[in-house]
């Protein structure tokens, strides 16, 4: 590639062995050919940077909130929808890096590959068994589960390849982001149609990766504040979505009463009013209501969810602001990596949005995880 070439012929991007040639002595010793070995530890740390391991935090969400969104319990086949999202999920990691490579050795030299710990073919081919796996692991959860997976893979193939760079990379990786939480909905219902249930959940994982992608298009160089502006008008969007309250049931959403119970009959349970109506008839005092059937004023899962909702606006909220402010590519990078972090507690209050609490706490979980990785390894 012509950036490649461009880049071998700077200062200090000369490949060690040719610095090697040009200095070995005149007497016609060879410098060794053998290339030094990288310790273990150091293979295993840039292995981890590569795949950037902390953000793997950010994955189990997509399948509990997909399951969550089509009001179905999680079990087996969400963890294997899990297994199959993480695998390809490090796949474009892997592959990302191998088609950033040239850029990479002229703007973050440091990366595994640019800096030689990691091969480009090694990197290639993990991403390759990467995708081989998860498919598999998709193709083990059912017809429906794989029928999600094999265009999410592809999506991930044609971001980093072909779209990253263009004015459609944003909108491919949100694709993405919303085909993982579907992949959990299909693997766990296990009908086709539980695809439908949980797109308006989709919808709104995926704007927020919109809006991170956008930010991060600007991370190495700065210099933007309407990306991260538009981010964070986002996530004021986003919250207001997640912690608006629930809408009571209607009227004629109660269950229907038989005929012999309306009529007060003791056999059905319920007894006579003065009135002569039975007690469910019952008004409070003046110019009040009974609370619908199942909420009560401070329901806990209104506050659960109320709660995750501010926690998201915090995580990702004040790192754009500061980018908007200061629009550094220093900044812009800590941006990037708060609209990272704050997918866990995004996932959560959609667990929470849909009633499922449980999930939503062990969603919440990894959050602290992710912060405490994040600080041994960068996540962008």
């Amino acid at each position: 590639m012509l950036r490649s070439a461009a880049a071998a012929r700077r200062p200090g991007l000369t490949p060690a062995v040719g610095a090697a040639d040009r200095t070995a002595p005149v007497t016609g010793a060879r410098p060794d050919p053998i290339r030094p070995r990288v310790p273990r530890g150091a293979r295993a740390r840039a292995w981890a940077e590569l795949l950037r391991l902390p953000a793997l935090f950010t994955v189990p969400g997509d399948a509990l909130a997909g399951a969550a969104a089509v009001a179905a319990r999680p079990g087996p086949r969400t963890l294997l929808a899990i297994g199959s999202s993480l695998c390809l999920y490090e796949a474009g990691m892997a592959l990302n890096d191998w088609a950033d490579r040239d850029e990479d050795a002229v703007e973050r030299p440091h990366r595994p590959l640019p800096s030689g710990r990691i091969s480009p073919a090694a990197a290639l081919a993990a991403a390759g068994a990467c995708t081989a796996a998860g498919l598999a692991l998709a193709a083990r959860a059912g017809r429906p589960a794989l029928a999600v997976a094999a265009p999410l893979a592809a999506t991930v193939w044609a971001y980093d390849l072909v779209l990253k760079h263009t004015p459609a990379g944003p909108a491919a990786m949100a694709a993405a982001r919303g085909l993982d939480l579907l992949l959990g909905a299909a693997a766990t219902r296990g009908t086709p149609d539980a695809v439908r249930g949980a797109l308006p959940a989709a919808a709104l994982l995926g704007s927020h990766t919109l809006a991170v992608t956008a930010v991060s298009r600007r991370e190495t160089t700065g210099g933007s504040t309407l990306a991260p502006l538009a981010a964070l008008a986002t996530t004021g969007v986003l919250t207001l979505s997640l912690t608006r309250p629930r809408p009571a049931p209607t009227a004629s959403a109660s269950p229907p009463v038989p005929a012999a119970a309306r009529r007060g009959d003791p056999g059905h349970g319920s007894r006579r009013h003065p009135a002569g109506r039975g007690e469910a008839a019952t008004p409070g005092p003046p110019g009040t209501s009974a609370p619908p059937p199942g909420r009560t004023p401070g329901d806990p899962q209104d506050l659960l969810r109320t709660a995750l909702g501010i926690g998201y606006a915090a995580t990702a909220g004040r790192p754009y602001w500061h980018a908007v402010l200061h629009p550094s590519a220093q900044l812009t990078q800590r941006a990037v990596g708060g609209g990272i972090r704050a997918t866990v507690p995004l996932q959560a209050a959609l667990c929470a949005r849909a009633g499922a609490p449980g999930s939503a706490l062990l969603t919440a979980a990894l959050a602290p995880l992710a912060r405490r990785f994040a600080k041994k390894v960068s996540v962008t």
